[in-house]
């Protein structure tokens, strides 16, 4: 027979048993008060996020400018509005889609050649045994990352001079005429590309080596006691493991497919490769500082800046619905 202090005893005056369970939990803390306990980690933090709101954010007040008729002296709220003027102005410009054409066509030239390169150069050098061999393959392929813009450009410029060049000499032996590379239009794309691609496939594999490194080792054993090759290997395992990492990259890349490099460009224009190597940057540059149409140019950016922010959520919105990998 059960005692009947055994009973679970409540009334009035006693809290219920799932009230005094819950009176004993601990209360969620608030923000401040896991600010107070972590400090270290949002102390640094507080840098970068101060480098964001005022070298990126702050500065965005001033895109007024583009719709307005900015004078230095009035300064920026003291200048007159003009709506969409210098929009307009852009959109009916007579070489308006030529600079939208060479801008395009250079970055899906650059994207098309560009991106799968630094893939390929992972998945090889995830092949290499000899640890020795690769190291110094991942060395020289990553060393002309550090080779500044005006060096490059002119490593470029002296290597295609006629009489002068490597390249115009090999040219020469080979019973070729004298070619001024840098003056033909229809090359100055490839040049700018391929240059990119020998310069920046080292640096951008890094990343795809590391996703290759975090790969399960069972995988690849499992793989071999099936007797599978190297190029199987890669087609089931290597491939599938970086589609993660390429879709992010691609997002990206597409979302800035209007921002190409001004000061190499610039660097390597002349007046023989106007037609194919005019771009929006460099028509910013030119018609912005040094024509002082600061109005003009900061609608063109701000044109420049929408069309990219459209293009990352298009490509974002079709990889989230066609794969698992999105920015968000």
């Amino acid at each position: 027979m059960r005692s009947p202090h055994n009973k679970l005893q409540t009334g009035p005056g006693l809290p219920h048993p799932v009230q005094a369970s819950a009176a004993i939990r601990p209360r969620p803390q608030t923000t401040w008060v896991r600010i107070r306990r972590h400090w270290q980690l949002y102390l640094v933090l507080l840098l970068p996020l101060l480098y964001l709101i005022v070298f990126k954010y702050v500065p965005m007040a001033g895109i007024v400018i583009a719709f307005k008729d900015y004078s230095v002296i009035k300064g920026i709220w003291g200048s007159p509005w003009v709506g969409f003027k210098y929009f307009e102005q852009f959109f009916q410009s007579p070489n308006f889609w030529l600079y939208i054409k060479n801008t395009l066509g250079i970055s899906f030239y650059g994207l098309a050649v560009g991106f799968p390169a630094p893939i390929i150069l992972a998945l090889a050098l995830n092949e290499i045994r000899s640890g020795l061999f690769k190291k110094s393959v991942q060395m020289i392929s990553y060393a002309p990352y550090f080779i500044s813009t005006v060096i490059m450009v002119s490593i470029i410029i002296v290597n295609l001079t006629p009489h002068v060049g490597m390249v115009s000499k090999l040219f020469e032996m080979m019973g070729v005429t004298q070619t001024n590379f840098m003056g033909m239009p229809g090359l100055f794309k490839s040049i700018y590309v391929w240059s990119d691609v020998w310069q920046y496939t080292g640096y951008g594999a890094i990343i795809y080596i590391a996703a290759l490194a975090g790969v399960n080792p069972e995988l690849y054993e499992s793989a071999r006691v099936d007797g599978a090759s190297r190029i199987q290997k890669i087609i089931s395992i290597d491939i599938p493991s970086l589609i993660p990492v390429s879709v992010i990259m691609l997002i990206l890349n597409l979302g800035n497919i209007m921002k190409l490099g001004f000061e190499k460009i610039y660097l390597m224009q002349n007046p023989l490769n106007l037609a194919t190597s005019e771009v929006i940057s460099t028509y910013v540059y030119k018609v912005g500082l040094l024509g002082s149409s600061f109005s003009f140019s900061a609608a063109i950016g701000f044109f420049n800046s929408v069309v990219n922010l459209i293009l990352l959520i298009a490509v974002n919105y079709i990889a989230r619905k066609l794969s698992s990998s999105s920015l968000w």
